[in-house]
């Protein structure tokens, strides 16, 4: 097997800001595993919040060559187990970007999407929201007629939130969802989350610091709108801690190494009774691909991130007003052009 790795920024279409940091060019890794002639492709994108860098992936995807295959592919869930022994503990991000890039080869083997071979249903895929990062109010507007969406996850965080969600809702019918990337108090969020629930706020998501789960015990109880866990929830261990304090999870490939341990968190969700997302980075095609053979087991999903450069490095799956269309090639369905 050869690995080879592309390194990209992606210009964003607008500076992309939350609560943590803003932006305006994303650093992506895209890591190329190939096999008789067929290759399969996974991403990782720079993440400084999380003490992700470029330098740091691409030593960390090296340090595991020797361990490629040589002879026959195991299956996918093998190599993950197998790659995680290094990686998982310190280096998540490069890990999703192997595991992705090894299920798009997988499924390329054998000449079928994921979701086939998963033996998933397409049939009733949820939508994509459109994300809408914070600003001022009349450029959150502006962005919003840019780019009409059934669906829009308004970031938060500021002295005026309810004020920007009130602004937002006089300009379009809309469903929202809110992001608050732990910016708020308990007090704030059973404060807001009746007014919220006024102006079409769908849920809340991760309201409250990522270890404050007193807090978040009061919130469950208490607040008028389900309570998504996103910061809370990043490897398969945290999942069951979330039960009892968030009504659902979004899980994030990269957070939490892939698509072979997002698998395992969807049915243990499940089990708990807890809702399901999985979100994206700010990332190219190739790792928004990724997420949409997930799409059947979701209620939730937020894959814009695609939508929000100017991805100009792959193509595969595209979103029309929220919809989410497969291309026609196996695997992931994405290539890098």
């Amino acid at each position: 097997m050869e690995l080879k790795l592309h390194t990209f920024d992606l210009p964003l279409k607008h500076t992309f800001t939350i609560t943590h940091e803003s932006r305006d060019v994303q650093p992506t890794l895209i890591v190329e595993l190939s096999w008789h002639g067929k290759s399969g492709f996974g991403e990782a994108t720079e993440t400084p919040y999380y003490g992700v860098t470029m330098a740091k992936m691409k030593a960390q995807v090296e340090s595991i060559i020797d361990l490629l295959p040589h002879d026959i592919l195991p299956h996918p869930s093998d190599f993950w187990a197998m790659m995680s022994k290094m990686l998982l503990d310190e280096h998540p991000f490069a890990l999703c970007a192997l595991d992705v890039a090894y299920w798009d080869l997988w499924g390329k083997t054998h000449n079928k999407p994921l979701y086939e071979i998963w033996e998933l249903d397409t049939a009733k895929n949820p939508i994509t929201d459109y994300t809408i990062g914070i600003d001022t109010v009349e450029k959150m507007v502006a962005k919003m007629q840019e780019t009409p969406f059934p669906l829009y996850k308004i970031k938060l965080g500021t002295p005026a939130d309810l004020e920007i969600v009130e602004a937002l809702r006089r300009e379009t019918n809309a469903i929202f969802r809110v992001d608050a990337n732990t910016a708020w108090t308990p007090e704030q969020t059973i404060y807001f989350a009746p007014e919220l629930q006024k102006l079409g706020v769908e849920f809340i998501e991760q309201p409250l610091k990522a270890d404050n789960w007193e807090g978040m015990k009061r919130v469950y109880q208490e607040s008028t709108l389900p309570i998504i866990a996103d910061e809370s929830c990043i490897l398969e261990s945290d999942v069951e801690k979330c039960a009892g304090y968030f009504h659902g999870i979004n899980i994030k490939l990269m957070k939490c190494g892939g698509l072979t341990p997002a698998l395992r968190m969807i049915k243990k969700a499940r089990a708990l009774g807890l809702k399901v997302m999985v979100g994206c980075m700010t990332e190219s095609t190739i790792g928004c691909s990724a997420i949409a053979q997930l799409l059947p087991l979701l209620d939730y999903v937020d894959m814009d991130g695609c939508l929000l450069v100017d991805d100009t490095i792959s193509r595969g799956i595209t979103i029309d007003y929220g919809v989410v269309s497969y291309s026609n090639l196996p695997g992931t369905g994405a290539e890098l052009l």
